[in-house]
């Protein structure tokens, strides 16, 4: 009877975004409710997967994940992660039951009619990256907290887990960063078959929240779901509010 019971459970694989690790799940795992089973994955390069394919290209990235996520499964992914976990959607169909976008868009880099990050902040991260890669990835999670009102125990906590896996590879760290401001999935996202969902922060300034109407047009089905006082990672500023939310895209499905 529990196996029946554990095999009838929804899937959750949840993909993290650049430079950290599978760690910035800690708190949402055990939080979230006991009828969804939970996978956390590193992105190739990035916490315990150490191997990632050089030159870093989505494809064999999404394949290399693709591996290890069982079928019909939800599958969420944060900033990068929800990029990946849109070619993995596209690709690999099979895979993903319904797909999850938490402050991320298939097109980071803002473009015409299109709101995005400014190409002079990727500039400015490429060459942080070059001079002192823990200090930039330091930096990339203080923004993390921004419109929390425990922003500095949050990060230290956060920072804390992250340092319990080594080092990202300095190759896949950079690879990850040009996948951003280079892929456009538009196209590939318009044309999803699955249910999507999206939650964002109004205060995100990484990921504006005007792109919300944008995904809109793009998929008039997605369920939108914005949270007034957050800003790039919702999970950390405000946790009771995100599993709200992630719970309950889950389970009433």
């Amino acid at each position: 009877m529990n196996k029946t019971s554990t095999s009838q459970k929804p899937t959750l694989v949840l993909l993290h975004g650049w430079g950290v690790n599978q760690a910035v799940w800690q708190a949402t795992t055990t939080a979230i409710a006991k009828e969804v089973k939970v996978i956390t994955l590193d992105l190739p390069g990035f916490g315990a997967e150490r191997q990632f394919p050089q030159p870093y290209q989505l494809a064999q990235i999404v394949d290399q994940l693709a591996a290890k996520i069982p079928e019909k499964s939800y599958v969420y992914g944060w900033s990068l992660g929800g990029l990946i976990a849109i070619a993995l959607a596209d690709r690999h169909p099979e895979k993903v039951k319904q797909l999850g976008l938490i402050a991320a868009t298939p097109c980071f880099l803002a473009q015409e009619n299109w709101p995005g990050m400014a190409e002079t902040v990727l500039q400015q991260f490429a060459v942080a990256l070059s001079k002192n890669l823990p200090q930039t990835i330091e930096r990339f999670l203080a923004i993390q907290a921004l419109g929390s009102h425990s922003a500095r125990t949050d990060i230290k906590a956060l920072k804390q887990a992250i340092l319990a896996f080594a080092q990202p590879e300095p190759a896949a760290v950079s690879g990850a960063l040009d996948l951003l401001s280079s892929i456009d999935l538009r196209q590939a996202f318009k044309q999803l078959k699955m249910p999507l969902v999206g939650c964002f922060g109004r205060l995100d300034s990484l990921v504006p929240v005007a792109v919300t109407e944008q995904l809109r047009q793009l998929q008039p089905q997605m369920a939108l779901t914005t949270l007034a006082h957050a800003s790039h990672a919702p999970f950390i500023s405000h946790p009771e509010q995100f599993i709200t939310w992630l719970n309950d895209s889950i389970l009433r499905t």
